[in-house]
């Protein structure tokens, strides 16, 4: 089984330009979230949004992280 899509969420961007190209070119759709599908974007990979895949608002999701606790303690 071929992979078909991978989902690329990062705080540390660093070097995910370059990995994204290399999975856009085995023709892998990929699926991201607020800054890294804008630098994504910005880079001139095609990236579809995780909230258009879904078909969820990010808002519940964006709500959970914010109820964690900051880390590290």
């Amino acid at each position: 089984m071929a992979v078909q899509r991978a989902l690329i969420s990062v705080f540390d961007k660093t070097g995910i330009v370059e990995f994204a190209k290399r999975l856009a070119a085995l023709k892998i759709e990929i699926l991201s979230t607020g800054g890294t599908a804008k630098l994504l974007r910005e880079s001139g990979i095609a990236v579809r949004d995780v909230s258009d895949f879904t078909g969820e608002n990010p808002a519940p999701q964006s709500a959970r992280r914010s109820a964690l606790p900051p880390w590290p303690p």
